[in-house]
């Protein structure tokens, strides 16, 4: 039998109603497609926090933020210190993880508009941006279903709603997302994350005996910080360290803290922690001037370090050893090809997987053959949240092949390059005294931009005009 399967076959094993969808997760033929047996396929716990900083975990340097369950998951499994997402703000990495795809090919490139900021400053007209993820594309989800999971969304999704966009169309058979305003707790008073964490607790009881896919995607640790008054008070008196002292941050990551451990313990009460692997990532950087991601330089909006680069953390007992620290380069888009792979579930035909199976770095029985990681932002992102500047990020692009990272800004042509083992903090910019390795590096990237069809924005913005401010100040 053939490892792809093409759209129209994934919608028929999916299904379209509830008799269909029981028959895709309980059929001997869905087993048949992955060639294993129910036994033997892994279930996947994916828990993804928004907003989550490099070094906001204990495991990862924080000596302020107090994580213990996650901590210990990172005892348990593996730690990747250098993880990335694809994109350095939420949506587009959701759409990522979703489609094992770059930007560029689902379109998905930042939240809302790309014409963010004010127009007299903008130099180019930025590409359009989706906000939804096109249904065309095969989601992770809709991939394990194939496969025979039942797949449970339980937070934020982000890649539109309705009839066509929602989870529970794009191949979950349950979903819970959150039904009061934008603040973390609810008219009645209840901690959302408390509650999306009761949401997956009870689909992984309900679900125990079939393989099955959790996604939980926590708000938190979102704008607005809002926490439990008890835990920030707890913070209060507590001294900063490395420039993370916001108590109600801090109280925000003990109950996401909290969360991981109440999952995690569920598994092991239902004897499932040796066939669950369990993911905990971040979709991007956090804050500047809600948190610090130092060493690393800037945060979320930035594709600097700090802006796309996260914790990852893997458990799956009995495979990966305990404490493991991997430095290799991995992706957002990797996820996709690692759960198909653990699965054996086939791969979506006519579907690009950008993303490289880590299964191997996890067993440690070899490395990836990827050279590189690419990133494309062509949008604008204003600056806020204290840092210097207009910008969080002009349209940009970057590429890092190795221990070399280089940054391109499309605005004025401006190319930045830095050595990541020497230079962590991406504080000294190398592309004019090597002008070898800068044009090795941007030669790499254009060429990656040509073979995925991204648009680079080049047309002149005709409200562009950088002094409008000061004339209307003087005439004031």
């Amino acid at each position: 039998m053939s490892n792809n399967l093409n759209r129209r076959d994934f919608l028929k094993a999916v299904g379209l109603g509830a008799a269909s969808a029981a028959l895709a997760v309980h059929g001997c033929g869905a087993w048949r497609l992955a060639g294993r047996s129910p036994g033997e396929r892994p279930n996947f716990v994916f828990i993804l926090i928004d907003d989550l900083g490099w070094k906001d975990l204990g495991c990862m340097g924080s000596r302020y933020y107090e994580t213990p369950n996650i901590d210990k998951l990172a005892d348990q499994g593996v730690i990747f210190t250098s993880a990335y997402t694809n994109a350095p703000n939420c949506a587009p990495t959701r759409a990522c993880i979703m489609s094992g795809q770059y930007t560029p090919r689902h379109g998905v490139y930042t939240v809302g508009s790309s014409e963010r900021g004010k127009a007299h400053l903008r130099k180019l007209v930025p590409i359009r941006n989706k906000t939804k993820l096109d249904p065309k594309v095969v989601t992770v989800a809709e991939a394990l279903k194939v496969a025979g999971y039942v797949c449970g969304h339980f937070g934020k999704w982000h890649l539109g709603g309705g009839p066509e966009f929602a989870p529970a169309s794009r191949g979950f058979d349950v979903e819970f997302q959150r039904d009061h305003g934008k603040g973390h707790f609810s008219p009645a008073g209840e901690y959302f994350t408390d509650r999306v964490t009761d949401k997956a607790i009870d689909f992984i009881g309900r679900y125990k005996d079939r393989p099955f896919f959790v996604y939980l995607a926590h708000h938190a640790v979102h704008t607005p910080i809002q926490a439990k008054k008890e835990i920030i008070e707890k913070y209060k008196k507590k001294q900063g360290s490395g420039g993370q002292n916001n108590p109600t941050y801090a109280a925000m990551i003990e109950s996401v803290d909290e969360s991981v451990g109440r999952v995690v313990g569920k598994l092991d009460e239902l004897g499932l922690a040796d066939n669950t692997i369990v993911f905990f990532f971040s979709d991007n950087g956090g804050v500047v001037g809600i948190t610090s991601m130092e060493p690393l330089k800037g945060g979320k909006g930035m594709l600097y370090e700090g802006g796309v680069r996260v914790p990852l953390i893997v458990r799956w007992p009995g495979k990966i050893k305990p404490g493991s620290i991997c430095d290799v380069p991995v992706s957002g888009i990797d996820f996709y090809p690692t759960m198909l792979g653990m699965a054996g579930a086939p791969k979506p035909s006519g579907q690009v997987l950008d993303g490289e199976s880590i299964l191997p770095l996890l067993t440690q029985s070899g490395t990836l053959e990827r050279k590189a990681i690419f990133w494309h932002f062509p949008a604008y992102l204003q600056a806020n949240y204290g840092w210097k500047g207009i910008w969080r990020t002009t349209p940009a692009g970057a590429v890092r092949k190795g221990n070399w990272k280089l940054i391109e800004y499309f605005e004025d042509d401006t190319l930045e390059l830095y050595n990541l083992r020497n230079d962590i903090g991406e504080e000294n910019n190398l592309a004019a005294k090597m002008p070898k390795k800068t044009k090795q590096l941007h030669e790499l990237l254009k060429n990656w931009r040509k073979s995925i069809n991204a648009p680079v924005p080049t047309k002149h913005n005709p409200k562009y005009n950088p002094h409008a401010e000061n004339k209307k100040q003087k005439r004031a």
